[in-house]
């Protein structure tokens, strides 16, 4: 119990840090080590499929995309517009109602009971390809499809064309 709290206390740590870093990409990095806490939280709890989604998908492809991006943007003080009185109004009313659910939500804390599961190997990657493979298998092809003929026609609109150069 105690690896969790060490673990949950990395994960704020972190979060804070990409909150209140002054430089992108510092803040990107640290982001990747908030992701990096998630796993080890979803292998805590025995979910190896999140943990193995959650370490390739978000850590391996968007935020080392973000990184690119920022670091190819060269963000600095001299391109950044000026914000509209309305923008920060807006930003000020939504982060008062994100500080009164966070309120909330931690007064209510104490109050449900704590959920235990029946079987202990629910998270297993088994389980989710015998349903993924089994009963679902006609829309996991379809969806394989449609992803192919979007990359293919994504690779296709990126590439120059011959005859016109």
């Amino acid at each position: 119990m105690s690896l969790f709290y060490f673990i949950a206390f990395l994960s704020i740590l972190f979060a804070l840090l990409v909150i209140f870093s002054k430089n992108p990409v510092h803040s990107v990095l640290y982001l990747i080590l908030t992701f990096f806490t998630f796993t080890i939280h979803y292998i805590l709890l025995n979910a190896q499929f999140l943990a193995v989604v959650n370490f390739i998908v978000y850590m391996g492809a968007i935020m080392v995309l973000f990184l690119f991006v920022i670091m190819l943007l060269n963000l600095n003080k001299d391109t950044e517009p000026v914000k509209k009185a309305v923008v920060k109004i807006a930003s000020v009313v939504g982060g008062g109602c994100l500080l009164a659910t966070i309120v909330a939500s931690v007064k209510a804390l104490g109050i449900s009971e704590p959920v235990v599961l029946k079987t202990a190997d629910l998270g297993l990657v088994k389980h989710l390809g015998k349903v993924l493979f089994g009963e679902f298998l006609l829309p996991f092809e379809v969806s394989s499809l449609l992803l192919f003929s979007a990359m293919v026609g994504a690779v296709l609109l990126a590439t120059k064309d011959k005859s016109n150069a």
